[in-house]
């Protein structure tokens, strides 16, 4: 007989910007129930399907690792048998000793992403132990956010732009690039009550999302182009006097540079390129003039191509040229992840790396492992926080560096994903229901604190605890090797922060969410925050830029390829990027949307399967033919598990390793292929 059900407050940690505070139904140590609460006020008791529909099945389900494993069978074969901790640790002890012996440290490289959201077990022990042992570097943020984030750092500093409960109060709202219902979802209430009110809402997407359906304007964009569409869009505010000159003046850098380029693709030349009609820019160009407060949402499907960082530095030099800071509802809602007192370097303790350690780029891992003249080589890989087989671009040469016989791999995981089925060793890791951590936002601006609401599942341990026992057996017995949770939440935020009203981080009440104010009130943009560039201007022309990429400012640069059709691969309705791939409502085969017109010229049928593929891989799916998409584009939801194909390929197998115009990042959505049908 169950014990009484319990409900527990909790925060979601998953790899979104609205981090929903929760309501967690517990019955006899088991989540059995997942809702949206109001403590904080960005979730309004509202909770996407994803997280209340699988999550009880993720903590509990048949794919849940809740034992150390070893490998017993060939690499990626999937056999293993079960060992004690003991066992475990001492196995990634020989291992990552014997590639440090006969390699030094830099040889092992720590292989991680952020699968969770909390603060201390994203990165904080982990990192501490791998900078003691002088493991190599990786650079994380090329797979994903790091282009949007260095655009916006260049033109504005670390600095926040406006939160999302500031964007209702706009008169147009430009959503560009973000797939709102899917992947942030509280947003699409607060456009909604915007339109009630009579504001105008716009979205940009190569595909008629949701959001679109709902909005007074949608400009179906070819990929790859937002850049010229900014331009365009700026040309015209010049043109019809939508330029705030004085604004101009006092505090932009680099507004005559800027505009030279802009001035190259007036609306006409931009609609050809775009694939949009003139008029449509224009009347989005006049809705923007005369509103005010006028705000821009831009999400991460921009920065997933060549020119994702010169898209997001040009859309975000509109509100600037058009003088729409100041008030709130103005501006930019973006960079929230600024407006938290983190102290990462006293959490991570960067100190501690030797000097010259080199730092790779994750995008590069699977080269560098299958390069034998690289000195020292990679070979020992640490994977946890990330599902690198499935999530990386050029899923098959992935495949062949995890295969790789003398390359040592460690995995710790929640779930047993296909990743896990190349490693060597493989430790079960908590889900963050049991354990406590701290959740500062990247896409809303309220400190949230959670406690464990179940004991470990099985044997499992969260990842503060796992890199603890590893430092111990390393003989890492200084002080800072063995914090607790609790000392490690505390070295996370500057506990002395006005933001923080007085509230020791660590004693957040799990019933509340701190607002980050500035002066006392949400922060507006050149009212209460200011940019924080080195020239203290909304930086148009970015000598950091240039000095890192060669980029001071925006480019434009055309893709050139064989293959006809582009094929984008935005977040699932299903998944949250792959987490949730293990459930069951996941093992259907992720449908492929294609345009009337390109169906038919190549002779397919609605439902059929078909083959997509270029030079990298070949990828089996059904087709759904729709005009939501716009002709020449293709779409499917990355993050499927290979339980899903027939031949162990998924959309990541077809998409490049080329890199964008900044921060060395990946460009998902150059990817170009053929379909034909599949016949099995």
């Amino acid at each position: 007989m169950s014990e009484q059900s319990l409900q527990k407050p909790s925060v979601c940690p998953m790899d979104c910007p609205d981090t929903c505070s929760l309501t967690v139904t517990v019955e006899d140590d088991k989540v059995v129930k997942v809702r949206g609460s109001r403590v904080n006020p960005i979730t309004e008791g509202v909770l996407c399907n994803k997280v209340s529909r699988y999550y009880p099945e993720f903590v509990h389900g048949d794919t849940r690792l809740t034992t150390p494993m070893k490998r017993v069978g060939a690499k990626g074969e999937g056999r293993f048998e079960e060992i004690s901790w003991d066992e475990a640790i001492e196995l990634v002890h020989a291992g990552l000793t014997r590639v440090i012996d006969a390699h030094g440290p830099q040889a092992v490289l720590p292989f991680n992403y952020s699968g969770p959201h909390g603060l201390i077990s994203c990165d904080s022990m982990s990192l501490r132990f791998f900078h003691k042992m002088g493991a190599s570097l990786l650079s994380r943020r090329p797979l994903c956010g790091g282009i949007k984030s260095e655009a916006y750092a260049a033109t504005y500093g670390l600095v926040p732009g406006m939160p999302p409960e500031q964007i209702e109060l706009a008169e147009t709202i430009i959503v560009w690039g973000n797939n709102v219902t899917v992947s942030n979802l509280h947003l699409q209430r607060r456009l909604n009550a915007a339109r009630k009110k009579g504001s105008k809402v716009v979205v940009i997407d190569p595909k008629r999302i949701k959001s679109a359906e709902q909005a007074d304007m949608f400009l179906p964009v070819n990929p790859g182009t937002d850049v010229v569409l900014a331009w365009a869009l700026a040309c015209e505010l010049e043109q019809t006097g939508g330029f705030d000159q004085a604004f101009i003046e006092k505090h932009v850098h680099g507004f005559e540079e800027f505009m030279a380029l802009a001035r190259e693709y007036p609306v006409e030349r931009a609609a050809e390129i775009c694939g949009l009609p003139a008029e449509d820019i224009r009347t989005v160009a006049k809705w923007y003039r005369e509103a005010t407060p006028a705000a821009i949402n831009y999400g991460n499907g921009l920065e997933r191509n060549r020119n994702g960082g010169s898209a997001i530095r040009a859309i975000c030099a509109l509100p600037a040229l058009a003088g729409k800071f100041g008030v709130p509802g103005g501006g930019l809602q973006a960079a929230a992840g600024n407006a938290f007192p983190k102290t990462m370097a006293r959490l991570q303790r960067p100190e501690l790396i030797p000097e010259g350690t080199r730092t790779l780029n994750i995008l590069d891992v699977s080269k560098h492992v299958l390069d034998d003249s690289l000195d020292p080589p990679v070979k020992a890989l640490f994977i946890y926080n990330h599902n690198p087989v499935i999530v990386h671009p050029d899923q098959n040469r992935m495949k062949r560096a995890l295969l790789t016989e003398d390359l040592f791999v460690v995995g710790a995981e929640v779930a047993m994903t296909d990743s896990m089925n190349y490693c060597d060793v493989v430790l079960p890791a908590s889900t963050h229901f049991e354990h406590e951590d701290l959740y500062a936002a990247y896409g809303q601006q309220y400190l949230q604190r959670a406690e464990a609401v179940i004991p470990p599942y099985g044997q499992s341990l969260p990842n503060t605890e796992i890199f603890r026992r590893l430092a111990a057996r390393f003989g890492y017995d200084d002080p800072i090797f063995k914090a607790s949770d609790k000392e490690l939440m505390s070295e996370a935020i500057d506990e002395g922060d006005i933001r923080l009203k007085g509230v020791n981080p660590i004693e957040i009440p799990t019933d509340t969410a701190i607002r980050m104010e500035f002066d006392g009130e949400e922060p507006v943009m050149f009212k209460n925050v200011f940019p924080a560039t080195p020239s203290g201007k909304v930086e148009l022309l970015s000598e950091d830029l240039e000095r890192q990429y060669g980029a001071a400012l925006p480019r434009y640069a055309e893709l050139q390829d064989d293959y006809p059709l582009t094929l984008i691969t935005p977040s699932s309705d299903r998944r949250i990027s792959s987490t949730f791939g293990g459930v069951k409502a996941c093992d259907e085969t992720p449908k492929l949307d294609m345009h009337p017109a390109d169906a038919a010229a190549r002779g397919l049928d609605d439902g059929a399967m078909v083959k997509v593929w270029n030079d990298l891989g070949e990828v089996h799916l059904p087709l759904r033919i729709t005009d939501a998409i716009r002709p020449g584009v293709l779409c499917s939801a990355k993050g499927a598990w290979f339980k899903t194909t027939d031949n162990d390929q998924t959309v990541s197998a077809l998409a490049p390793l080329d890199k964008a115009d900044i921060a060395e990042g990946a460009c998902y959505n150059d990817c170009r292929v053929e379909v034909a049908a599949y016949a099995g």
